[in-house]
């Protein structure tokens, strides 16, 4: 598994596929549930934010404060869960709250985002508070570790 600094899991984002195709479904899914319009089909290429290569948020914050608090992610900072990360917490049982039904096509373009649970994992392993967060939402992170 390649957790990005944010909690993502970049090494099952679409954004990295080779085929075109795969990536104007996520272009097409990202713009229906998010609003995101920016994304193309070239400009969502996407190498995962531990590579120096292509990044699709390229204005991201959260990566630069995690490289310059030298920590792996999110989890191992003190401020967990600051200003900065917060809009980007999700789990799979919020994304269905929020959407409705997702078709699993489409979800297939969206749970690399579920970071709640693979965060709140790593900070409970360190021995840190949740951050405001809901342990319960753990349950999804063990979900996702026997579909896996």
């Amino acid at each position: 598994m390649e957790l990005g600094r944010c909690g993502y899991r970049c090494d099952i984002c679409p954004a990295r596929s080779d085929d075109p195709a795969v990536r104007q479904h996520l272009v097409d899914v990202w713009r229906a549930y998010y609003g995101h319009e920016h994304y193309t089909v070239d400009n969502v290429r996407c190498d995962g934010c531990l590579a120096d290569g292509r990044l699709a948020d390229v204005d991201c914050k959260i990566r630069p404060c995690v490289i310059e608090k030298g920590i792996p992610n999110c989890a191992h900072c003190d401020e967990f869960v600051c200003d900065t990360l917060r809009p980007f917490l999700t789990s799979r049982k919020w994304q269905f709250a929020r959407h409705g039904d997702i078709p699993e096509a489409d979800y297939h373009c969206m749970h690399q985002f579920d970071s709640i649970p693979r965060l709140l994992k790593i900070r409970r392993e360190l021995g840190k508070d949740a951050g405001g967060l809901d342990w319960a939402d753990l349950d999804d992170a063990e979900e996702e570790e026997q579909a896996s």
